[in-house]
């Protein structure tokens, strides 16, 4: 036992200095990359099963598993270390095997978002989908876990393989959608793992060589179990795809996937669909026959069915959206943001409008109007009068030097995904304050900027958008904002008129014609009254006028203070327009609960505080509440009073990188356009360039990395500080770009503060191995569970006070971190 034991300590004491092989390193890299692929799948998949807001929630169960994996190695250090060719395979491939099997078994949890505030049972369910996705990042982390502590002296290497490979990751994953569906993309990853399992065997040397084949066998096994098991996405049934499809008669006919989102398109010949939101009941036309193109199952567009003849399209004369059509001058030019389907489009043809330029974000939507159901369609796409942009609103608006007589915001969500607040954490650049001022200065003198909303009972959102329109006019220094606006109402959707100059008389008198004919109601006129309001389609009080008229009155912020909901103008430092949740609210939803007074509350943001607590009270379970025992057993090296400062600044690094990191992701939202090319290109500069700065610092000696740690954290808050008062400046100027300049543009500005980023956990680390390496797990542990709290607690934090605050917050943390660390002892 004695001989073991001081043949143990010898093979440490060689493995302190030894280097881990180039090809481990890459198997390092490969499965890091692997994990990073299967986090960002999760995202994308839970917004197809489920919705948008769990993407924070995939983020967090990385981080926690990762965590959990610092717990376990400190207590099983002994046994693996000695072990660490089998311990390092084994992980890999069974991370390979549970990355596939874990979220196919999470699918069949019948959890229900729309219930978990008032049902303890769907408590259960998130955290059961918790425990099940965790393993894959578990298994991943403890791979990397187990090399930092076999190859201690080249710690640095090793985290830098370990950035390297997710930010390769982040990068090809986006590749990857845009090649196969995100299920066959999670075989892939999953195939990934067991790549991996196969390195490091050849790298380490390990006996028997054959045992190669079946780790590559098992990639085949998996694709074949996915396919002949006939396993597939299953949306939530309350999903407008899935209630369709349960229409009888109703069938998929085509299917597209790319990162943008999953298309689907639904043909329901028993049940025709009648898709035109806000139709009046006067409508003389009916509805003619439709497609239906769903995007992750909800945002419902429709397809029309057009035989190239104007009369067939008189329906679309009879919604709130064609209201600017009777204030202008015949044959207008008209800008369309997001045109999906096309029925904006076929709106502006019926109108006679000149010319129409019609912006859609994906432009697999538009291969589906233009080339598939072209015939279907009527060829709108290819009309004279039509040119068809594949483009972000914001980016296509800033590019663009053309003016219009009009620009129609296209209603773009699906009304059971809006009433149920599903976006309510959605970063959306396109309603806010600077949006509006962007749309406004592309508008000709007398033109209209027209945006259409659902209707929802207390109003929130059309609120909302009335109060951001306000505040637009004002910052851009409109006389007599009360003057410039328009707001009318049907039964289902409200549409909202700005224009560029004031109302006049004669359109005034258009607009009351306009909806007389139609039975819709004013909501807000110039010099409109209070007798003229809530006529046709009648609620308990005009709470549509009174809220526009308060609005713009003096009155305006006591009234945004004592409303129910939380209306404040979104801006793009808190670009959460769909978020509306008070405090005061949940407690007077609850004790209406029995008569439907939680239907009140958005689920979104309950979701996230529930998701908060739920990761604070497992990481902690699982991550300090063990290694709180572990270190009242032994002090590790450590003197008790350094320990709180040990366990400060790993805990202070783990959030500030997280905090930094999100706010980065939502700035470049608006940049890059789309939330997921946001986070994979964020994550990816921040990753790999995080992963040239630990390189670097695997050169420092211990002796030398607090001072290091001193100047790295200056650096990054003097990085940021320059970033904070130059980004806007460049966005403005850089934001018409074509996308692969703006990516450039994006790792360049990531590059110098990634890089400092990327050295004082690796530092810290050199300088805790030195002092005592038995707690490098723990700080890994600390590190992940700073880090399971910051990916929530960030959106948390930039819903109530932005973009700027939480910033601030991660640089104090830098700054607490460099000045006041353990390495200053």
């Amino acid at each position: 036992m004695v001989d073991s034991a001081i043949e143990s300590r010898r093979d440490e004491e060689r493995a302190r200095h030894e280097a881990p092989p180039r090809l481990l390193l890459l198997s390092v890299s490969l499965i890091s990359a692997a994990a990073l692929v299967y986090e960002i799948l999760l995202m994308r998949l839970f917004s197809i099963i489920q919705w948008h807001h769990f993407a924070y929630m995939m983020i967090s169960l990385a981080l926690l598993g990762y965590g959990a994996s610092g717990t376990f190695l400190t207590l099983a250090r002994e046994y693996l270390l000695p072990r660490f060719g089998a311990a390092f395979v084994l992980n890999a491939a069974l991370f390979g095997l549970s990355a596939t099997l874990c979220f196919l078994a999470a699918q069949q949890v019948p959890f229900n978002a729309l219930e978990v505030l008032w049902s303890p049972r769907e408590w259960g369910h998130l955290v059961l989908i918790y425990l099940i996705l965790t393993p894959p990042f578990f298994f991943a982390a403890n791979c990397i876990g187990l090399t930092f502590q076999r190859y201690k002296a080249t710690i640095g290497r090793t985290y830098a393989a370990d950035l390297s490979g997710a930010g390769t990751g982040a990068l090809a994953v986006v590749l990857l959608l845009f090649l196969v569906f995100p299920l066959n993309a999670l075989v892939l990853a999953s195939g990934a793992g067991f790549a991996a399992a196969s390195l490091a065997w050849i790298a380490l040397g390990m006996r028997p060589r054959e045992l190669i084949a079946p780790l590559v066998a098992v990639i085949a096994a998996l694709w074949l179990l996915v396919h002949w098991s006939g396993a597939e996405l299953r949306p939530v049934e309350y999903k407008s795809l899935s209630q369709a499809l349960r229409v009888s008669g109703a069938e998929r006919i085509e299917e597209r996937s790319s990162p943008l989102g999953l298309l689907s398109v639904v043909r329901s010949p028993e049940v025709p669909f009648r898709h035109a939101p806000g139709l009046s009941l006067n409508s003389p036309v009916p509805v003619p026959e439709q497609l239906a193109v769903f995007t992750d199952g909800e945002g419902m567009s429709a397809i029309n069915r057009w035989d190239g003849s104007r009369g067939s399209l008189a329906f679309l004369d009879y919604v709130p959206s064609a209201l600017p059509y009777h204030l202008l001058p015949r044959k207008p030019e008209v800008l369309v943001l997001g045109a999906g389907g096309g029925s904006e489009v076929l709106q502006a043809i019926y109108h006679d409008a000149e010319r129409i330029d019609a912006v859609e974000l994906n432009p697999q939507m538009i291969d589906l109007v233009s080339r598939d159901f072209a015939d279907f369609a009527g060829q709108v796409y290819g009309q004279p009068s039509v040119r068809v942009h594949a483009a972000e609103a914001r980016s296509f608006v800033a590019a663009s030097a053309e003016h219009y007589d009009l620009i129609q915001i296209a209603l773009l969500d699906a009304f059971n995904t809006s009433s149920a607040g599903s976006y309510a954490l959605n970063e959306s650049y396109l309603y806010t304050v600077e949006a509006l001022q962007a749309y406004l200065a592309h508008l000709r003198s007398g033109g209209f900027l027209a945006i259409t909303r659902w209707v929802r009972l207390p109003p929130r959102d059309e609120i909302k958008l009335f109060a951001t329109a306000a505040d637009a006019l004002a910052r851009a220094g409109a006389s007599a904002p009360e003057r410039r606006l328009i707001w009318i109402r049907g039964w289902q959707t409200s549409t909202l008129l700005i224009k560029n100059g004031e109302i006049s008389d004669p359109e005034i008198a258009a607009l009351r014609q306009f909806c007389d004919e139609r039975s819709f109601d004013l909501a807000y006129y110039p010099g409109i009254e209070a007798q003229q309001a809530n006529l046709h389609n009648r609620l308990k009080e005009p709470y549509f006028f009174e809220a526009a008229t308060a609005l713009l009155s003096p009155e305006r912020e006591s009234f945004t203070e004592r409303y129910k909901f939380d209306v404040r103008p979104a801006t793009d430092d808190r670009p959460y327009f769909f978020h509306f949740f008070k405090w005061p609210l949940l407690a007077e939803a609850f004790k209406l609960k029995g008569s439907g007074g939680l239907s009140l509350l958005d689920m979104g943001y309950p979701i996230l505080l529930a998701t908060l607590l739920q990761s604070v009270i497992i990481s902690t379970l699982l991550i300090l509440a063990p290694l709180g025992v572990l270190m009242h057993r032994s002090d590790g090296g450590l003197k008790n009073s350094r320990r709180s400062p040990v366990f400060g600044y790993f805990f202070a690094i783990g959030l500030a990188f997280m905090f930094t990191e999100i706010v980065y992701i939502q700035k470049f939202i608006l940049y890059l356009g789309h939330p997921l090319y946001a986070v994979a290109m964020v994550l990816a500069g921040f990753l790999i360039f995080a992963g040239l700065g630990s390189r670097y610092a695997a050169r420092i000696t211990p002796q030398q990395a607090g001072m290091h740690i001193s100047r790295a954290t200056k650096a990054i808050i003097a990085v940021s500080a320059v970033y904070f008062l130059t980004l806007p400046s460049l966005f403005d100027v850089s934001i018409a770009l074509p996308a692969p300049i703006k990516v450039t543009v994006v790792l360049a500005l990531i590059a110098p503060l990634a890089f400092f980023m990327g050295m004082p956990f690796p530092l810290g680390l050199s300088r805790l191995a030195a002092e005592a390496e038995r707690l490098i797990p723990w700080a890994f542990g600390i590190n992940g569970c700073a880090s399971v709290i910051a990916a929530i607690l960030a959106t948390v934090l930039a819903i109530h006070v932005g973009q700027f605050w939480l910033l601030v917050a991660a640089l104090s943390l830098y700054g607490l971190a460099g000045f006041a660390g353990p390495h200053r002892g």
